[in-house]
């Protein structure tokens, strides 16, 4: 009990840090591209470009950084990335050239990249299994809380001003020295009662790169955050530019979606634990899929809101769902590499402006709506699949996985998060 206990207040920490990093994030990175527009004097497709780099590298470093962290552990990994971040972030906020500030910004975005991974990784760790997807919902709420405050500080400092870069950073360094002081108590037990072992770089990649079930979770996810990733660049656009106060319909719908994420999650939470994590994120889809005609036919604010609460239903179902069944089938030894490869699903956000932007200008909203409609299909059948999918088999060679530590079928992947959280109190 003393040591559930102490796993518990670790985690907690880790939800605050969470908490802060995303109110240290949305209220200076949220300005970037005012940042370089109104202190560099670059156009849009400048912007654009420069934005784009850092996530497209961060999706491309954070599966190896994962690996990594099974080999010499998450905390050090960890805290050595969000001194980084901060190291950025102050660098942004000092930078007098273009060439300084985006730099510093692409370092900043593979920080982002390889920060949520490794942190996911390292409160699965420490939380016990009962309590996971209560626990990752509260750290879900939290960012979001974070996300809600952050851009009104933001906004209120002075949306282009070096000096919310500047004390984000030491946010982060902050937090950074917090991790790295305090010690993080990781079972030294599998929940197959056999004990830790350590595993080697290569068997973690490997681990990962062979298991097909998460192939097509990296599918699914890349198409999921495509369509919800970057919401606001393209049901922005798209209000902007085709329907009348649309810029003032956009700001209501962003504090609609952050309010319903916010009531909705523990409702969201309850809904997990009794149907399972499969089936609610493709009831999550289902919702994106709805929402998404919603907002094709929608002509007044009434209609845009109701869209968006349907649409953010879709959200918060799906987010915690998907981290729950990359967990399922990763183990005590290569979670870090699980998490890392999934991460790689980032590059969505860069596929969803991309590719909404290019069907919103060729074909109008009806092009680019019916788009995100085959992406939350096609997603719920990439996850739809490799949940069934039988895991890759145990080499005679891999002494690093002991019987037990995952699930062995198709079935328990999803029945086992159901019958986990079933009772759980919440």
């Amino acid at each position: 009990m003393d040591d559930e206990k102490r796993r518990l207040g670790y985690v907690l920490f880790l939800i605050a840090g969470s908490g802060l990093i995303a109110i240290a994030r949305a209220m200076s990175l949220t300005f970037v591209a005012i940042k370089l527009q109104q202190s560099f004097g670059l156009n849009p497709a400048a912007v654009g470009a420069i934005l784009g780099i850092g996530p497209l590298l961060g999706a491309i470093t954070a599966p190896f950084a994962g690996s990594f962290s099974d080999k010499v552990g998450r905390k050090s990994v960890l805290a050595i990335t969000l001194l980084s971040m901060a190291i950025a972030l102050v660098g942004m906020g000092i930078a007098q050239s273009v060439m300084a500030f985006c730099l510093a910004q692409v370092v900043s975005a593979v920080a982002i990249a390889v920060y949520e991974p490794i942190s996911r990784a390292l409160m699965s760790d420490v939380c016990p299994e009962r309590l996971r997807l209560k626990y990752f919902s509260w750290r879900y709420t939290a960012s979001n809380v974070g996300w809600a405050i952050g851009p009104l500080i933001g906004a209120a400092a002075g949306a282009a001003s070096g000096k919310l870069f500047i004390i984000s950073g030491f946010v982060y360094a902050a937090i950074a020295l917090a991790v790295h002081f305090r010690p993080a108590p990781i079972a030294q037990i599998t929940d197959s009662g056999m004990p830790r072992e350590a595993v080697s770089l290569l068997k973690s990649i490997k681990a990962a790169a062979l298991d097909p079930r998460l192939a097509f979770f990296i599918g699914g996810g890349t198409l999921l955050i495509a369509l919800y990733g970057q919401w606001s660049a393209t049901i922005g656009t798209y209000l902007a530019g085709n329907v009348k106060d649309g810029v003032q319909i956009y700001a209501y719908l962003s504090s609609i979606n952050g309010a319903v994420v916010l009531l909705g999650n523990p409702f969201a939470r309850r809904f997990i634990e009794r149907a399972g994590a499969l089936p609610a994120l493709v009831v999550g889809c289902l919702f994106f899929l709805v929402s998404e005609i919603s907002f094709l036919h929608a002509t007044a604010f009434i209609g845009f809101a109701i869209s968006m609460v349907i649409f953010t239903l879709g959200e918060i179902l799906v987010v915690p769902s998907e981290y729950l069944l990359i967990d399922r089938i990763s183990t005590a030894h290569n979670r870090g590499s699980y998490f890392g490869a999934h991460s790689f699903s980032t590059i969505g956000n860069s596929l969803g402006p991309m590719l909404g932007g290019l069907m919103l200008f060729a074909y109008g909203g009806v092009g680019m709506f019916s788009l995100f409609v085959a992406f939350a299909a096609a997603s719920a059948t990439f996850f739809i699949i490799g949940t069934h999918m039988p895991p890759p088999p145990l080499r005679k060679d891999d002494r690093s996985m002991q019987p037990g530590d995952r699930p062995h079928d198709a079935l328990s992947v999803d029945f086992g998060v159901q019958t986990a959280y079933r009772g759980t109190a919440v």
